[in-house]
């Protein structure tokens, strides 16, 4: 489809496959042209400069109501960000909900503030002079109307915290008689003319519901009611100079900036009700209260009503009923893209280009894109991205600590811990039976605390954990056997490649060579993180159907046949046995240790199993091998702490209990779910599968001490040629490291202090060499347990609208987590007595808990999901709008087999190949481009920089400077005959 602009019979083509060249040529000029009148005024009101924020408003609708011959202002509504009325029966809040008005009353609306009194800035200090003011105001001569319409708006405001005011039979029926219902002014005279208190009551100081509403926030109170001694409505809009608090006006003591008053003739109630649910409605909208703040007339509130107009969207009466509630949304769209349209600095840049995407219509919103920011430019200098690291990380070291002691922390430690250990454990023992205990899991435990206590104390980015990973596990299996087969020392090569590697890491820092991670778009991320995630499941399931294995299910067993079931121990025969070893429990055991044991003497019938092997009988019997289940035992166990930890992480969104408590279940629910699990194996009393950590501060295998020596094994020509095989371990150890990195460092994360690529890069290489010389594993940072990290320190707002779902502010960014986590892990050895009731099962299911919840979020996921999904059941993600379904799916298509070729890697011999493996994704994302428009990877993907592009459009600009000068000049000359004269026509 083309589109046709015409200006002054110069037409201008605009095409939707390239959607730019319109909105391209002079964008200033077409966008002043297509403005209303009432928008090019906001545009001026809005775009002034105001450091300031606008003030949330807290917004009370009080309606006049009679009982009997006293009046007085009953709260019937009130907003913070959704509306909440006092239900028909006056006794409870209804549930928050979006706010619907008639279009009719906001027409109506306009027409009172065109013809009512608008005082802006008045200096008020209290209700009675703000009420006289207005009168001033409006004109009023006669001292009888001006005193009636005082006496009104002075009466007492009951609110909803306030129990009904409960009378007697006899006062209900009073003066229902009286020849005029509103008071005169000799009952006036017997009452006080201020009926309102002048500070707030102990109610209003009390009241719970400032939980909700922000510390800075400011009032609108809107009062509506009929009297019978108008002839036309009595409406008046005041903006205070200064927020003052007017005593018992408010139902919560917060001070009022604005008022809105309507007082009419009696018989219509519900046309004034809806009026004042408009304005109130307003008050809280995000655009208009900003343009409430800062008008400058009356004129600047009506176009501030025309733009609201503008934007409403009206539901047909026939085809929804107006009674329905509708529940708030789970996102409230911001209003940021509403203001830009009016903001002069942003004007030009309406459309979005996202890095330079194929272009976009005014109504779309691009894709928050992928911007690394400062933290990777290539600054060319030696280590000069080391230094702005240093020079960034600096301020924010006190802050790092203080902040870190918090009760959300602890909950962190403890769950970071146990899978830290866990991992600790699991790749402990992998490397022990791979390189034959020359490392192993106390090795494991020491080089995990020691590597990151040391990154989270120094590094650039504390968040991020370091641990073992597969791929360096398996280019540890094939270095040992390469050494074995050649008879090359292990340890000492191993500490050559080490050496090498950590001077290749610094070559790296000093030259700024992570640059080349701006390069690794979302593509790339999401397969390595994918991996990782699926790493974590797949190791979870494989070890609770080992369980099976080791533990079968006793099929054979019969309940019926229980009666012919029996187990003997037989005594051995005298002749046999003297002097032989017999192995029980995993121990050798000779008669000769057992001196005073008088063989004839004992009761073989009576002993134990245990004690039968012990002393040399043996066992006879159907029943001898039964044990119990402990395959069930252990699938309940990992199934149910997985299980449980995912239900109440998700109970803070529940509907039980208080905001507080179910906040403090969610982050304690990985502990809460370890221990009911552990209390339940114990109430049990099976032998399920348990911890096992060391006990003694000793190396794993005795003929090696702590200190590995650099030279004196292996010939010299080794020492140089281990370069090559530290290549290979630099790579690997760079890409993990910076990917997991890059997937900490989010902007989705909203963190708030930076990071540091080459500082912890710098650390990671420190840490190589200082690792190689103890002989102790080598550690990089690792993605699902640093995500993991991430989840648990996140924080929201604790204070949020009735409605409104918590914002999500950001993570607490410390570096106490880290080193407690550390620490303990550390000190493990000694907490073995407590550690060894936790059964291994349930630290599985936190392993399977860790890679699924680092699944979510992920676009990848979510996209696969989309291959089961008939489309009318489709969520309705943002990218889906733009990229036919298709696409998207050949998308997926090629991550998901570049993902299949990753794991098929990773499963052989090639694994060691892996960190190049991660290159080629980068390398078939730069294929894409090839396949898929920029628009269609705007939504998908990510941009990659591309500095040629870049470079010739700077040429291109500098060539035609002049041209667009000229034109840019004949088009400001214009600009007010070619308003006149626009006009567009789709063919």
């Amino acid at each position: 489809m083309l589109l046709y602009v015409c200006v002054k019979g110069h037409f201008m083509v605009y095409s939707k496959r390239d959607k730019l060249t319109v909105w391209q040529i002079n964008t200033m000029q077409i966008t002043n042209l297509l403005l209303s009148p009432a928008a090019e005024r906001l545009r001026y009101i809005l775009s002034e400069d105001d450091d300031m924020p606008t003030p949330t408003l807290f917004t009370e609708m009080d309606t006049l109501q009679r009982e009997g011959d006293e009046l007085e202002w009953k709260e019937s509504a009130r907003w913070v960000k959704f509306e909440e009325k006092v239900e028909e029966g006056g006794e409870r809040w209804s549930k928050p909900h979006v706010s619907t008005l008639s279009l009719h009353s906001l027409f109506e609306l306009r027409t009172c503030l065109q013809t009512g009194t608008v005082l802006l800035d008045l200096e008020g200090y209290s209700l009675p002079q703000i009420v006289g003011e207005i009168q001033i105001e409006e004109g009023m001569t006669s001292p009888d109307l001006r005193e009636k319409i005082s006496f009104v708006l002075l009466r007492r405001h009951r609110h909803q915290t306030k129990k009904p005011i409960h009378r007697s039979l006899a006062d209900i029926g009073k003066s229902s008689s009286s020849t005029s219902e509103y008071p005169c002014l000799c009952h006036a005279q017997s009452r006080s003319m201020n009926d309102i208190a002048d500070t707030p009551s102990t109610d209003q100081l009390k009241n719970k519901f400032m939980k909700k509403i922000p510390r800075d926030a400011e009032a609108s109170n809107v009062l509506v009611g009929e009297v019978d001694f108008l002839n036309k409505p009595f409406v008046a809009f005041v903006r205070l100079a200064q927020a003052t608090t007017l005593g018992g006006l408010t139902e919560v003591p917060v001070p009022t900036r604005f008022l809105f008053i309507l007082l009419g003739p009696q018989g219509r109630a519900k046309s004034y009700n809806e009026i004042g649910r408009a304005i109130a409605t307003l008050m809280v909208d995000d655009l208009f209260s900003d343009v409430a703040y800062k008008a400058r007339d009356r004129e600047d509130l009506i176009a501030g009503i025309d733009e609201f107009l503008d934007e409403v969207i009206v539901l047909p009466p026939g085809e929804w009923d107006p009674k329905i509630r509708i529940e708030p949304p789970k996102k409230v769209t911001s209003a940021d893209k509403r203001k830009s349209v009016f903001s002069l600095n942003e004007l030009g840049q309406m459309n979005g280009t996202a890095g330079g995407a194929g272009g976009l219509t005014e109504d779309e919103e691009m894709p928050a894109q992928h911007e690394l920011g400062e933290e990777l430019a290539f600054t060319g200098r030696f280590c000069g991205g080391l230094y702005l690291d240093i020079k960034r990380k600096l301020p924010w070291i006190p802050s790092d600590f203080y902040e870190g002691f918090h009760i959300q922390s602890i909950s962190a430690v403890l769950f970071i811990y146990l899978g830290c250990i866990t991992n600790a454990i699991t790749f402990g023992g992998l490397l022990g039976d791979a390189t034959d205990n020359y490392q192993g899991v106390m090795e494991s435990f020491l080089g995990t605390a020691l590597a990151g206590s040391v990154f989270c104390l120094f590094s650039g980015q504390p968040l991020i954990i370091l641990s073992s990973t597969g791929p360096i596990l398996i280019f540890e299996k094939l270095l040992f056997e390469f050494s074995k087969n050649n008879s090359i020392d292990y340890m000492e090569l191993r500490l050559w490649i080490g050496i090498h590697s950590c001077l290749q890491c610094f070559v790296l820092v000093a030259t700024d060579a992570s640059y080349i991670i701006k390069y690794m778009t979302r593509f790339t991320e999401e397969g390595f993180s994918s991996l990782i995630s699926f790493i974590f499941i797949s190791d979870a399931i494989k070890k609770m159907v080992g369980s099976f294995k080791y533990y079968p299910i006793n099929t054979d067993f019969k309940p019926d046949y229980v009666t012919t079931y029996k187990c003997e121990c037989l005594a051995p025969d005298p002749s046999e046995f003297t002097p032989w070893l017999r192995e029980t429990e995993g121990n050798l055991i000779s008669v000769t240790d057992l001196p005073h044991l008088n063989v004839t003497a004992l009761d073989w019938s009576q002993l134990s199993k245990k004690e039968c092997l012990k002393y040399g009988g043996s066992l006879v019997g159907k029943s001898c091998k039964f044990v119990p289940d402990l395959a069930l035992m252990s699938f309940i166990l990992f199934f149910g702490t997985y299980s449980m930890t995912v239900s109440l992480k998700k109970f803070k969104f529940s509907r039980y209990f208080p905001t507080k408590l179910r906040k403090l279940i969610s982050d304690f629910s990985i502990f809460m779910s370890i221990m009911t699990f552990v209390g339940l194996d114990m109430l049990m009393g099976l032998k399920t599968p348990k911890l096992i950590v060391p006990t003694e501060f000793k190396p794993t295998r005795p003929d090696r001490g702590w200190l590995v020596m650099p030279f004196g094994k292996n010939p010299w020509w080794i020492y140089l040629a281990s370069f090559v095989p530290a290549l290979l371990v630099t790579i690997l150890i760079f890409m993990d490291q910076q990917i997991s990195a890059v997937i900490v460092n989010r902007k989705e994360n909203k963190l708030k202090k930076g990071c540091g690529y080459h500082l912890d890069l710098f650390w990671v290489g420190v840490l190589m060499a200082a690792c190689s010389f103890m002989g102790l594993p080598w550690y990089v940072a690792a993605t699902v347990i640093s995500i993991a990290h991430i989840d648990s320190l996140k924080m929201e707002s604790e204070s949020s609208a009735p409605g409104e779902q918590p914002q999500f502010l950001g993570v607490r960014e410390q570096r106490v987590t880290g080193i407690l986590v550390f620490a303990l892990t550390g000190v493990s050895i000694f907490l073995a007595p407590v550690l060894k009731f936790i059964p291994m099962p349930v630290l599985y299911g936190v392993f399977l808990y860790m890679g699924v919840a680092s699944l979510s979020g992920i676009q990848f996921w979510d996209r696969i999901k989309l291959y089961m999904m008939p489309s009318k059941h489709q969520p309705d993600y943002s990218y889906l709008r733009h990229v036919p379904l298709r696409r998207v799916h050949l998308f997926t298509l090629i991550q998901i087999m570049c993902l299949a070729v990753l794991w098929i890697l990773k499963s052989t011999f090639l694994a060691i190949i892996f960190p190049v493996m991660i290159l080629g994704l980068m390398v078939v994302r730069k294929m894409l481009d090839m396949v898929f428009s920029r628009h269609d990877l705007a939504w998908l993907d990510d941009l990659l920089p591309e500095k040629e592009k870049k470079k010739k459009d700077d040429d291109k600009k500098k060539g035609k400077g002049k041209e667009k000068e000229k034109k840019k000049s004949k088009a400001d000359d214009s600009e007010e005959e070619v308003r006149n004269s626009i006009f567009c026509c789709p063919l």
